[in-house]
């Protein structure tokens, strides 16, 4: 892991479980006076287990530990789970739950989920990306599925932002804030800042067609559920016809078929615009990584479908900083050369038994 020193903050890229996962117990492990979760996904699993075990211990130490876990993307965790935890003083809201019985059912906000995947650390370290604390991140030689995933860690302000911005969400499910926290602005002054969805100020979708309409050499994205409105296609098309070059790196096979459907369902149109699409075999490449001319990246949990832009709680951390989107950049080109170039005179040979299914999910998209 190489840390990246950007206008006061240190940055870091952490690819893949074998990565993430000891860096954030190790945070958790040192913390003296606070640690804040915000996860989508948590298992009931080996990787679940170990850091609500962590959590309890730091919690029984006297520091203060603060969960916020999505109903949906925990579905199968049962409400005893976290109890170790609870009786050691710490505290836990599921996000929208689905049962009327607890607080934080809203019946009017079912749809809306938290797909955030964050883990703030006495306001100083923090952890964002597309790892969920949940098996399938696990190495395979340790007994997960080995997903091909981003995490970046963030020491210094920006890590406060992102401090901010869970406890955002801590109150809107009832909780109660401390007073110190930071204002997140409505636009940057640092080169390391946050950006998340359904808000106006740091809109994510907003900064991604900025930076796509302004690309004047390379746009790199890897993106696991790649369904990206009109807005954005256009944007893709114009920069690849001012001779941006432009490239998408999905899953050969994803987790969800109806959104591999609908995202196979674009290839046509992308590479019809000159865009050069990828698929990557092996274990699932869940990232959400974007690296534009060579000095902005962005990491995080955003994906390119309508569920992102409209109904779900995302979260990146953007960087402008040549030295670290060079170094980010080296392994989105190695994660290149193990996928397949989809080639357009191929593609268009596809079984025509395939072509009304993602017609089905490209017109099912916005119900997901």
């Amino acid at each position: 892991m190489k840390v990246f020193s950007v206008d006061g903050d240190d940055v870091a890229l952490l690819r893949d479980g074998a990565q993430a996962f000891p860096a954030m117990e190790a945070a958790i492990a040192g913390a003296t006076r606070e640690v804040l979760l915000e996860m989508y996904w948590v298992g009931d699993d080996v990787v679940g287990r170990r850091f609500r075990d962590a959590l309890t211990q730091k919690a029984r130490q006297g520091v203060r530990v603060r969960v916020v876990y999505d109903a949906v993307g925990s579905l199968t965790l049962r409400h005893t789970f976290w109890q170790p935890l609870i009786e050691a003083s710490g505290e836990v809201f599921d996000y929208h739950s689905f049962s009327p019985f607890r607080p934080t059912f809203r019946l009017r906000n079912l749809e809306e989920r938290d797909h955030r995947k964050l883990l703030v650390v006495d306001g100083r370290t923090a952890f964002t990306g597309g790892i969920n604390l949940a098996r399938p991140w696990l190495p395979i030689d340790e007994g997960g599925d080995g997903f091909r995933d981003d995490m970046i860690s963030v020491e210094g302000f920006g890590a406060q932002e992102l401090r901010t911005l869970f406890y955002k969400t801590w109150r809107k499910l009832g909780g109660v804030a401390p007073k110190d926290l930071i204002p997140v602005g409505r636009s940057r002054r640092r080169r390391v800042w946050v950006l998340s969805s359904l808000q106006k100020k740091r809109s994510l979708r907003q900064e991604y067609l900025v930076r796509i309409r302004t690309a004047q050499h390379n746009i790199d994205i890897a993106n696991s559920y790649f369904v990206p409105d009109r807005a954005v296609r256009a944007a893709l098309a114009r920069a690849a016809a001012r001779g941006v070059r432009v490239r998408i790196l999905v899953p050969a096979r994803g987790d969800v078929p109806i959104v591999q459907f609908a995202l196979e369902g674009f290839f046509d149109r992308l590479l019809r615009h000159g865009i050069e699409v990828y698929t990557m075999t092996g274990p699932l490449m869940h990232a959400k990584t974007a690296i534009i001319d060579d000095h902005f990246v962005t990491i995080g949990s955003y994906n390119f479908d309508h569920r992102s832009f409209t109904k779900n709680l995302e979260l990146n951390v953007a960087v402008e900083d040549v030295a670290f989107a060079t170094h980010v950049r080296a392994f989105f080109e190695e994660d290149v050369r193990k996928s397949k170039q989809i080639v357009l005179a191929e593609w268009l040979r596809r079984s025509l038994v395939r072509r009304p299914v993602e017609w089905a999910a490209l017109a099912l998209r916005r119900l997901w």
